[in-house]
């Protein structure tokens, strides 16, 4: 996207909330979630109806947003490990995981900043560790060290180390922060007016354990929904912020979340931890007025790897590396179409702690590659298609799910043997991926595997409940 000499190029306000289901805003549930800022951003400005996250959970979706790139390319692809839950219920053996990006790897902040961009990240990154045994390559690096000019990172009570990991409990006034990196986001903001700038807003809520002030927790006695209440009412500083400094024209602003909620998000099928719709589609707002024509909505299929490209252009700079996303501007300007036709998931290993309408009662997602190609969403179990005959035993082996998400957005009803020129079709597109991403396939058996032990075991003790 060219622009004109001496032009501005347009700010970039990315605001990231933490463990936030696509039913857990006002302006997309039955009313019970209170989000009066977001709704306000919704009438003016567009929503998304089907936008989704790169992974179900939190680490793997913050190294493909700010890279990019497929998990394939990266390696990241859960929290800390793919090995989670009962060994002796996993098949196969799963694929390393790894804690972060390297160092050499571009982010979007990288690049922005080669643009003249000035750049800051506040809140919650997620990305580091100075690795461990099953770490591909090491742990990721630092904020400072991929491409933000500021990093600031607070749970409302001071400033904390970077790249600090896990949760505190703040102040009364601001128990998970979300009012400090907000006022540190409108600060650098105010820092950088004259110039253009990039703001990476993550917020720690509403992530467990959920926080909010007591003047706000007596108005809504739900926890969850009094977290979010607060960090809706954040999001009106950076706003009134933005208008301050007389740069509501000149910046897009994008709200998203991370991975699916923790609670229901029916009518879609899974939370946090699946990769059926509650754990991968997301709340997604645009705003930016004079560009963005209010009360808009988008119906496309789109992504996070998409935010890469989409800010490079706005940017009008070129990147040399592989991005698996595509700019949407055209979109957002509904000046256009996206070429793409297909997005993926891949997720070559085991989470543990199952979820509501799950594939089984023992792990949210087992190794698994998913696609969704216009009305149909496919996911490839890696357990059966390995295993149990792969493509000739297709119609039995139980490998394939096949949805019609225009009829079937709760993903209800498997209709892939119903559809075998369907599925057959997409099976092939997918395993193509696979090859082009390079994408990792467990296919060693586990020699722990004896799922009649964990049987034997559970008659024996009584169930502990699980948070």
């Amino acid at each position: 996207m060219a622009h004109a000499a001496g032009a501005k190029k347009p700010n970039i306000v990315l605001i990231y909330a933490d463990d936030l289901g696509y039913k857990d805003v006002g302006y997309q549930s039955d009313g019970s979630y209170q989000t009066p800022v977001l709704d306000r951003m919704a009438k003016e400005g567009m929503v998304f109806t089907d936008a989704y996250t790169n992974a179900a959970n939190c680490q793997p979706a913050r190294a493909c947003l700010l890279s990019g790139n497929y998990t394939p390319r990266h390696h990241v692809f859960a929290v800390g490990s793919t090995n989670r839950g009962p060994k002796n219920q996993m098949r196969l053996v799963p694929i390393p995981n790894r804690d972060g990006l390297a160092e050499d790897d571009d982010t979007i902040a990288d690049v922005l900043k080669s643009a003249g961009y000035a750049t800051g990240h506040f809140g919650k990154w997620h990305l580091y560790s100075k690795g461990g045994a099953e770490s591909k390559g090491g742990g990721g690096a630092l904020p400072s060290k991929q491409g933000f000019d500021v990093t600031y990172d607070s749970f409302g009570n001071g400033e904390l180390p970077e790249g600090a990991k896990g949760n505190q409990k703040g102040p009364e006034s601001d128990p998970k922060g979300v009012f400090d990196l907000s006022k540190q986001a409108c600060d650098f903001m105010e820092a950088n007016k004259d110039k253009p700038f990039f703001v990476y807003l993550a917020h720690h809520a509403p992530h467990g354990p959920y926080q909010a002030r007591n003047s706000t927790r007596e108005k809504i006695p739900d926890l969850l929904k009094a977290c979010i209440y607060d960090m809706d009412a954040s999001i009106e500083i950076v706003l009134d912020k933005i208008k301050e400094l007389g740069l509501e024209k000149d910046t897009l602003v994008i709200f998203t979340s991370d991975n699916g909620g923790t609670r229901s998000q029916e009518p879609l099928r899974g939370n946090k931890g699946s990769y059926y719709e509650g754990g991968i589609r997301e709340p997604m707002v645009a705003y930016w007025p004079g560009v963005i024509k209010p009360g808009s909505q988008c119906s496309v299929p789109v992504m996070q790897i998409d935010y890469f490209p989409t800010f490079t252009d706005l940017a009008g700079v070129s990147v040399k590396k592989t991005l698996d996303g595509e700019s949407l501007v055209p979109l957002m300007k509904q000046t256009g179409a996206l070429k793409r036709k297909s997005l993926f998931w891949h997720m070559p290993g085991y989470l543990d702690k199952p979820v509501k309408r799950g594939r089984d009662k023992v792990f949210r997602t087992r190794p698994v590659t998913v696609m969704r190609k216009g009305r149909w969403k496919l996911h490839l179990y890696h357990e059966e298609w390995v295993l149990d005959g792969g493509k000739d035993a297709i119609a039995t082996n139980q490998s394939v799910e096949l949805y019609d998400l225009e009829n079937d957005i709760g993903e209800h009803k498997n209709v892939a043997n119903q559809n075998p020129e369907v599925r057959d079709m997409l099976v092939k597109e997918l395993i193509k991926w696979h090859g082009v991403t390079e994408a990792p396939v467990p296919t060693e058996k586990n020699p722990e595997y004896d799922p009649n032990k964990a049987t034997e075991k559970k008659s024996k003790k009584k169930p502990k409940n699980k948070k």
